[in-house]
């Protein structure tokens, strides 16, 4: 059955929380009323109280069949540069099927979750050992695949990759399937997008750039990138990466004399089309800049503490109206809340405080970085959402207030015990452009999307 409407005794809209609304969308998904009336035996009825999706705005997909398996010491000091040779070798066993199987898998999850969306930072781009496909979108053609099986909204962001470090040196030989130039990536996109659109995908697929990092490209070639998405779309929403780590700051000074941010903003015009990931280490300066440029800072907590990278400067940012999204990047958590969570303990652990990121306009924790995360997710995706209101698309979650952690709370307080009281998933259902995907915490293809999985992790680890 068809769902274009549903009632709900409590939900979040734009303007605040209401009770007993009517939400109504068209067939695109697009919200088109909002209605103040009675239940009718009619009406489809949320089961719990209703709030806006989250969008996740950065992912490596493959990496989801890898958590859990680098926690270990056994060179001595291990860093984010001994965590990456052992993606290196994970990823070298991986087929374009694979990367079908293992999206499914996680876009599912993400589902489960919570996010209505992904943001797919994708650098596999050649086949095992480097040696091309006869479509260079191959690995492309199966993200878009894996979320057409799920249904999460897909940004696609193909991943220009070119030097190995800030001297322009020659990409390593674990290296060798990311490389592409911006007439590969263009290709990549335009592709993409047919492949979308003859699938009857189109309308929830966007496709982006994604520079890897200035380590990995040149201020001129990210010129040129950017001129050449300009000139297919205006719009087109341009991701990051960008001093994640102190040495990769320090190497960039050492060889341009400039801090990263600060090289890009001396080097290219950024402005709100642009997702900067991970921003983890930043002058005062910089996070000004960020802040006043309306680029969307992608942090991404559970990873980067995974990682050992540092905390981001949120509350100096937040002070700025700097705008922000989180993503599951590595795919250790595949939670928002678990994201969000981290996001304002490392706050309160740095300046041991409580409450760290709200303020006089809104002291609920919970629903500001809720609330801001989705829509600076939302901003960094290219997506016409983050809120619910007429005309943005019906991305929302169903919250099981039936459970003991949300049981008899209202407003803020629904929020606030959502993201900071215990660890039990409490999305009921979840739709992406009004569109049911998970109901009652299951999706209708989850049996063999993970039966599709556990066959690849097993053709995997046997390697």
């Amino acid at each position: 059955m068809t769902i274009n409407s549903i009632f709900a005794e409590t939900i979040l809209l734009s303007d605040g929380w209401a009770k007993n609304v009517t939400l109504s969308w068209d067939q695109n998904g697009v919200i088109t009323s909002i209605d103040n009336e009675p239940h009718t035996v009619s009406k489809n009825k949320a089961a719990g109280p209703i709030i806006p999706a989250m969008h996740n705005l950065h992912s490596h997909a493959f990496q989801r069949a890898m958590a859990g398996l680098s926690e270990r010491r056994e060179k001595g000091k291990e860093s984010f540069w001994s965590w990456r040779e052992i993606m290196y070798n994970f990823l070298a066993k991986i087929t374009a099927e694979d990367v079908q199987a293992i999206a499914a898998q996680l876009y599912l999850e993400c589902l489960k979750y919570g996010y209505a969306s992904v943001g797919e930072f994708h650098y596999l781009h050649h086949a095992i050992g480097g040696k091309h496909y006869d479509n260079l979108a191959e690995h492309s053609h199966q993200i878009v695949n894996a979320a057409k099986a799920t249904g999460i909204a897909l940004t696609h962001l193909p991943v220009l990759y070119a030097y190995a470090g800030f001297d322009e040196s020659d990409l390593a030989p674990a290296q060798a399937r990311f490389k592409t130039d911006p007439e590969m990536i263009m290709k990549i996109i335009m592709e993409t997008e047919n492949t979308a659109t003859q699938e009857e995908y189109g309308y929830n697929t966007h496709v982006g750039v994604a520079p890897h990092s200035l380590r990995a490209v040149s201020t001129s070639m990210l010129k040129d990138m950017q001129n050449m998405l300009h000139q297919h779309n205006p719009n087109a929403p341009i991701h990051i990466h960008i001093a994640e780590q102190m040495k990769e700051v320090n190497d960039c000074i050492s060889s341009k004399g400039k801090r990263p941010v600060e090289l890009l903003y001396d080097q290219l015009s950024v402005d709100e089309r642009w997702c900067l990931i991970h921003a983890t280490h930043l002058t005062d300066q910089e996070v000004t800049q960020i802040a006043k440029s309306k680029a969307v800072a992608g942090i991404c907590p559970t990873t980067e503490g995974n990682l050992g990278d540092g905390i981001y400067p949120m509350v100096d940012f937040l002070k700025q109206d700097g705008r922000y999204g989180v993503g599951s990047d590595s795919h250790v958590s595949r939670s928002p809340v678990e994201e969000i969570r981290l996001l304002e303990y490392g706050q309160r652990l740095i300046h041991q405080a409580r409450a760290v990121c709200a303020d006089e306009n809104t002291a609920s924790v919970g629903r500001k970085l809720w609330c801001e995360s989705a829509q600076g997710g939302a901003q960094a995706l290219a997506l016409n959402s983050g809120e619910l209101a007429v005309g943005k698309r019906a991305d929302f979650l169903v919250l099981d207030d039936q459970k003991p952690d949300l049981y008899g709370l209202e407003g803020d307080t629904i929020l606030d015990a959502f993201l900071f009281n215990g660890n039990e998933n409490l999305v009921c259902d979840t739709f992406v452009a009004g569109r049911q995907l998970i109901k009652n915490g299951q999706h209708e293809s989850e049996e063999k999307i993970t039966q599709n999985f556990l066959r690849t992790l097993k053709k995997l680890k046997s390697n």
